[in-house]
């Protein structure tokens, strides 16, 4: 399973203490595949650091970036598919260059994507991403 993962979600699966600290859990057990582009690697970098520091947002952009179950994506196209913020079109990009089954996220932005027939990508929230991964 080929996975997008918007930047909150990554952000609230780092900590052990966090609920969903299983989603990154998966993640290092290669549970996943887990699809990024450099824009999104900046990004997850600056939000961890925003909330959790420099060393914490060091320290997991380089088990994103040495995993093998990580797809460093190139995108030739800008979609720009969601309007209400254009900076999450990064996310879709990336799905859709890798072809990604899911993009995880719980912002509703994103909600748009269900109205676009092509290029066809579907969103989910982690609920839903924890049944998949039962699958």
């Amino acid at each position: 399973m080929k996975l997008v993962l918007d930047t909150n979600v990554l952000l609230v699966s780092i900590s052990p203490r966090s609920d969903y600290h299983w989603i990154f859990q998966r993640f290092i057990a290669e549970d996943f595949q887990l699809c990024v582009t450099t824009d999104i690697l900046a990004e997850y970098e600056e939000i961890i650091e925003q909330h959790m520091g420099h060393e914490v947002a060091d320290t997991i952009l380089q088990i994103i970036e040495n995993a093998v179950n990580v797809e460093l994506v190139t995108r030739y196209y800008k979609w720009n598919l969601i309007a209400e913020d254009p900076d999450d079109n990064k996310f879709v990009d990336c799905a859709v260059a890798s072809n990604a089954t899911f993009i995880v996220t719980h912002d509703r932005h994103f909600n748009v994507l269900k109205k676009v027939d092509f290029p066809k990508v579907e969103v989910i929230d982690v609920v839903q991403l924890k049944v998949e991964l039962k699958k």
